[in-house]
């Protein structure tokens, strides 16, 4: 099922679980089973595109290169699987445009690249206020991830490449900057 629905997903669909079940062919029952709500599919499908990702780490100990191979190492899955997380953006969007439904579902949640972000950031823990670092790492967290290819590909027009290379650019440049103590 989960297979079948990354490949859903990988064509750009949000599929409801009752999707998932007829094309993998399972009953609906065994369906809801694995993946009660719409959520937990999409979670479970989001974290398989993830993979290695989520078990991201870095032996540097400066905090810019941390970053920069943060961005080196996860973009390209992140293009990789870009249909998928865009499908997942696209169901997070119309969560939070919806304000009431009759049968409320559990929400889809996004969160992975706060955590991969601080861990990128722990070398400056000690070196500035942990507020200056937690506004740094969530100012990077606007340049990590499938929004950053949505606005550098669709928006501006460049390929794959351009858009890594351009993401990873920003970040290093905050990084740098608040270092410096650009950051307040």
């Amino acid at each position: 099922m989960l297979e079948t629905a990354t490949r859903l997903m990988q064509e750009g669909k949000t599929p409801s679980v009752s999707e998932v079940a007829e094309a993998a062919e399972v009953s609906r029952a065994t369906a809801y089973r694995y993946f009660p709500s719409q959520a937990a599919l999409v979670h479970a499908v989001v974290d398989e595109a993830l993979g290695p990702i989520l078990n991201w780490n870095s032996k540097s100990d400066d905090a810019g290169e941390r970053v920069g191979d943060l961005f080196r190492s996860s973009m390209p899955r992140i293009t990789e699987f870009e249909a998928t997380f865009r499908a997942a953006l696209k169901l997070s969007l119309e969560q939070t445009a919806q304000t009431e439904a009759a049968e409320p579902e559990p929400r889809f949640t996004r969160g992975h690249r706060v955590d991969l972000l601080k861990d990128a950031l722990r070398p400056l823990q000690g070196t500035m206020p942990a507020g200056q670092v937690n506004k740094l790492a969530q100012a990077l967290s606007l340049l990590f991830g499938v929004e950053v290819l949505v606005i550098l590909k669709d928006m501006w027009g460049l390929d794959e490449q351009q858009a890594h290379s351009v993401a990873e650019w920003a970040a290093r440049s905050l990084v740098r900057s608040a270092i410096d103590g650009g950051v307040t």
